[in-house]
């Protein structure tokens, strides 16, 4: 489908379906044998014409349209459907009409299987041991810097102080499936907040400081967490029956501890993939903020499609810009930890402007409105390697002034709700397009279906909800059955046991090489 160029051309109607049911016979010229032939004018009256004729040997006609709008390709697709649909109705005359199929054999294939990675998601660590083994092959490296001007903190100590801060969860009852609340600014602590919490089998819940205070109390009556990591400063108190337990300060968690053991083990939490990791708060802006919980195996799904889509070099360095209550989070902190690369820790992605560390910086993530002042500022590093665009549709003069930036600089633009773990499907933008960027295909272990009110793939080109299936897929929402059975539903479309599918409510395309164009919400 292409856009139209002349706009005042617009007809009264677009489209006509014409059927001469009666058949004409042959004229007759004497002795003459005389037959009927097509005659193309090369011009289109409509924007689409589906011209139909009964003949002595059946039904017989074509199409005709308008070059500027559609192309061969997809006219022949629209063919194909009709073939279908008529064939549906021939083999089974008593169907619906909206049950009757529009997919040829080979685009239901592409639809379900071709354009889905069929690489299965890694089984087995969860998503702290991705931490923990790092540390075992470079515990003197970088793993966070707190900038500016703040701590760098090595994996073997990260790894002392989150064991140490697990003891002591363990210690007062946190095991697998305990929701312990995060309530500390942005500082080391938070790093070894996260990894400790994990290490003693829970699973995190974010409070970010800066929220209001109405947004965190109800993130603590709404998820019920019995325990509540804060520091000095954070106003929030236990109360509730909640146990509230203090970090201490940073320059104390420095120096030796009596309880510190080098021979404490790792992962000493009996926990496994499918248990929570952490739960994330929505924003609420569709009616009542709703905990989103996320499994260990979803966000090592996620850990382990980066290690193959970026390169070593291009994760040495990740700008940690994003708060705890979004999971971007967990792309910036866990990515860098799984390969040996550090986390530099800022207070936003504005902070890159004038950050004495910026020049060490070789990915950034963030949203394309924070790009674009980025770019403003002219505070993109010359060493950036990636810039990973999400959360907000990417115009395609955006992606030009970024790539105009370095010939090495490459842009992705990644989609995902929190629902599935962050990112679900991903496009790396190539140069030198005049499209809008597509949203890509799904990443490995994740599988993407544009369906219809029936939970039927659109065609080709056919807006329709967007779907998710795969590793990615959040548990469910939090204390909600009701929501997550009306969300989370039964994938027929896979032989899996027990597989399910994700609704999304966004609205989407299928593009004819597999991209996938995103619309907005259906609503």
């Amino acid at each position: 489908l292409q856009p139209r160029r002349d706009l005042a051309a617009q007809p009264l109607f677009q489209v006509m379906f014409q059927l001469q049911s009666a058949p004409r016979p042959a004229p007759r010229l004497g002795p003459l044998a005389v037959s009927s032939l097509p005659a193309a004018t090369g011009t289109a009256k409509l924007d689409l014409q589906l011209a139909l004729a009964a003949t002595a040997e059946g039904v017989a006609g074509g199409f005709e349209y308008q070059s500027e709008l559609f192309d061969r390709p997809t006219v022949a697709r629209m063919a194909g459907h009709l073939w279908s649909l008529l064939a549906g109705a021939l083999a089974d005359p008593g169907r619906r009409l909206s049950q009757l199929p529009l997919l040829t054999a080979a685009e239901r294939q592409a639809l379900l299987c071709e354009w889905n990675d069929g690489d299965a998601a890694p089984s087995g660590p969860c998503l702290h041991q991705l931490f923990e083994a790092q540390a075992d092959r470079t515990p003197e490296a970088v793993a966070l810097v707190r900038a500016p001007a703040g701590p760098t903190i090595s994996y073997r100590d990260l790894d002392r102080r989150a064991n140490r801060l697990a003891r002591r969860l363990r210690a007062r009852g946190v095991g697998a499936e305990t929701l312990v609340g995060i309530a500390l600014p942005r500082s080391a602590e938070l790093a070894v907040a996260v990894l400790g919490v994990l290490k003693a089998g829970g699973a995190y819940v974010p409070l970010d400081p800066g929220y209001p205070r109405a947004r965190l109390e109800l993130t603590l009556g709404d998820s019920g967490v019995r325990y509540l990591l804060r520091g000095h400063d954070t106003e929030l108190a236990g109360g509730m029956g909640r146990v509230d337990i203090e970090l201490p300060e940073a320059d104390a968690s420095e120096r030796p501890h009596e309880d510190d053991e080098a021979d404490e083990p790792n992962s000493a939490a009996r926990v496994t993939p499918e248990n929570l990791a952490y739960v994330l708060y929505t924003s609420g802006s569709t009616g009542i903020p709703k905990g989103v919980a996320l499994r260990h195996a979803g966000a090592v799904a996620l850990v382990a499609w980066a290690g193959r889509a970026f390169a070593a070099g291009e994760t040495a360095a990740v700008l940690a810009s994003t708060s705890l209550c979004f999971d971007l989070s967990v792309f910036e902190l866990f990515v860098p930890w799984s390969r040996g690369g550090r986390a530099i820790l800022v207070d936003d992605a504005l902070a890159l402007a004038g950050l004495p560390e910026a020049e060490h910086v070789t990915l950034v993530n963030t949203v394309p409105s924070a790009m674009a002042e980025l770019l403003r500022l002219a505070a993109l590093p010359p060493g950036l390697r990636v810039a990973n665009l999400a959360g907000e549709p990417l115009a395609r003069g955006l992606a030009d002034r970024l790539q105009a930036h370095g010939a090495g600089l490459r842009v992705w633009n990644l989609y995902g709700p929190s629902e599935a773990a962050t990112y679900a499907t991903a496009a790396r933008v190539p140069r030198g397009e005049t499209r809008a960027p597509s949203i890509g295909r799904p990443i490995s272990g994740t599988r993407a279906y544009l369906l219809d009110r029936g939970i039927e793939p659109a065609p080709i080109g056919v807006a329709a909800e967007l779907c998710l299936a795969g590793a990615g897929l959040a548990r469910g929402y939090l204390g909600r059955p009701e929501l997550t059975a009306e969300r989370f539903v039964p994938d027929p479309l896979t032989p899996t046991p027990g597989g399910r599918l994700y609704r999304t409510g966004d609205l989407a395309r299928f593009r004819s090489d597999g991209e996938i164009d995103f619309l907005g919400r259906i609503d």
